[in-house]
């Protein structure tokens, strides 16, 4: 039998549409780790050049004050919020609490609107 190597093409928006909300809420949770992983060398570059530089430590109080950076602070937030909230389903689910159908999908709505609600909170708080 001959086998095809042509590529396969996936229709990503029709995939995702066609995905549970527990699915979505498992690749939410990868994404925001990257997010997550990746800000860390500019944070702590930040945090000590800010502690060890007065003249850099005005220069990025005046650039960070942007409303550009404001959102990227956003999505930050986001996805520590979204994160931890996952974390702890996905814990819960570790030791076999909400493992029946329903529940999984309840709980991550819960995760999803619970995230979100915590970041509009922090984005009015740097607002």
């Amino acid at each position: 039998m001959k086998q095809n190597h042509r590529p396969i093409y996936l229709d990503i928006p029709k995939l995702g549409s066609r995905m549970s909300i527990t699915a979505k809420i498992s690749i939410l949770h990868r994404v925001s780790g990257v997010l997550m992983f990746l800000a860390i060398p500019l944070v702590l570059f930040l945090l000590h050049k800010t502690l060890t530089d007065q003249t850099f430590y005005n220069q990025s109080c005046a650039i960070l004050g942007l409303p550009v950076m404001k959102l990227i602070y956003l999505v930050l937030i986001w996805a520590v919020m979204h994160h931890v909230c996952a974390g702890i389903r996905f814990l819960f689910l570790d030791i076999e609490m909400g493992l029946e159908r329903a529940t999984a999908q309840k709980t991550a709505r819960l995760v999803l609107v619970v995230s979100l609600v915590l970041t509009a909170i922090m984005g009015v708080l740097i607002w």
